[in-house]
């Protein structure tokens, strides 16, 4: 059940399974029928079933597969006067599977131990020749449908975290960057300028012009703090591309698909995430559905026009579009885009992207805002200037 709720569903859906039990209550229609001796032993014997049942699913690995065996030692001990408790031996030899996290030959060798101390038994009470048969092959089959199935949701649920865990680690790397980035660029500017500051107010009072060379030296050290400012306010609005980026690439690279991409150039915020949701959908349906090994992710602006393109060798063949690709389309469209999709049976998908975006879009500030800012505190400091003069 823990499986069950990782993957976000009730602990209790495996007890569907438990509708395979009716057999119990059939099986009297082909032989004595129903009488007073099968009422009693059913009323005492189904409980104690649903109990192991539900153990083998609570209990934890190492103890579950007790409960398994439980369940066939519970048949073979009503064989001699209850026919019925066969069922009871199915789903031992089903559920054993449900505690063992070894090779399927390891399952199969405990499977034929138990189907061997089944078939004593059965001999010994002379039941019919196709009942010591059709059990064996009827967990057999049984048994190896539903741990493979097992097996698969496994996978699923262990690919599933490590996507979780790549996007954790890529947005904490990110945020790492931008604080380190910030610490280096104004730690050491804004400490320099206070040192300037404090100097300057010492020598206020001894040495006047001195002073005003500490104040116009702090004053350049702001500017050019002010200019590393703008340039790290660029990259950081460019983080959620290129940390998506990188996210794809470890998504890719753990399900063995070698992706290649380009440094993203800086775009609009809303271009941006846009583009960084296409890429993240689009890595999911590679690693997902693909079966690729190969990937590639290219950027170029030309004309006004930012170009996205996405391409992997896989299985190609996509016919209709899902979800996924209906949302690609659907933000695109909301920046006055277009997508595109070639998608060739066996020669992979190529997926084009191409938005518009303004000359100065990209620019955090407009140029002629900083200039208004320049010009403002060069008229703050120049009217000083002209007065001591």
């Amino acid at each position: 059940m823990s499986e069950a709720r990782r993957r976000g569903k009730s602990p209790w859906i495996e007890g569907v399974h438990l509708l395979w039990s009716a057999w119990v209550f059939i099986t009297p229609l082909f032989g004595s029928g129903y009488t007073w001796r099968w009422t009693l032993i059913t009323a005492a014997s189904y409980p104690v079933f649903v109990l192991l049942y539900a153990k083998t699913l609570l209990a934890s690995r190492r103890a579950s597969d007790f409960y398994a065996v439980g369940m066939a030692v519970l048949c073979l001990v009503l064989m001699p006067v209850y026919p019925a408790g066969i069922s009871y031996f199915v789903f031992g030899c089903v559920m054993l599977r449900s505690a063992y996290n070894r090779r399927l030959l390891v399952y199969l060798w405990h499977l034929l131990l138990l189907n061997a101390a089944f078939f004593v038994v059965a001999w010994l009470l002379d039941y019919p020749l196709r009942a010591m048969l059709w059990v064996p092959v009827l967990t057999l089959i049984i048994g190896i449908i539903v741990n493979v199935e097992r097996k698969s949701q496994e996978k699923d649920v262990a690919l599933k975290l490590s996507h979780e865990e790549v996007r954790r680690l890529a947005a904490t790397a990110e945020r790492e960057r931008i604080g380190r980035d910030l610490h280096d660029l104004l730690g050491h500017t804004l400490s320099l300028i206070t040192l300037k500051l404090e100097l300057s107010r010492k020598l206020l009072e001894r040495d006047l012009p001195a002073a005003r060379r500490e104040v116009e030296e702090a004053e350049r050290v702001a500017r050019h703090a002010l200019a590393e400012v703008r340039s790290a306010v660029t990259g950081i609005r460019a983080a959620d591309l290129a940390a998506e980026l990188a996210s794809a690439r470890l998504l890719l690279e753990s399900s063995m698909v070698h992706l290649q991409y380009e440094a993203p150039p800086a775009l609009p915020p809303e271009i941006e995430r846009s583009l960084a949701l296409v890429i993240r959908e689009a890595a999911t349906n590679i690693a997902r559905h693909a079966q690729a090994t190969h990937a590639q992710i290219a950027f170029a602006c030309e004309a006004g026009i930012v170009q996205l393109r996405i391409a992997d060798n896989g299985r190609g063949g996509i016919v209709d579009e899902g979800n996924g690709l209906g949302g690609m389309r659907e933000r695109v469209s909301k920046l006055g885009g277009s997508l595109r999709i070639e998608s060739p049976k066996g020669q992979g998908t190529r997926l084009q992207v191409r938005v518009p975006v303004k000359p100065d879009a990209a620019q955090p500030q407009s140029d002629a805002a900083f200039k208004e800012d320049a010009v403002e505190e060069d008229a703050a400091t120049e009217t000083p200037k002209r007065r001591v003069v």
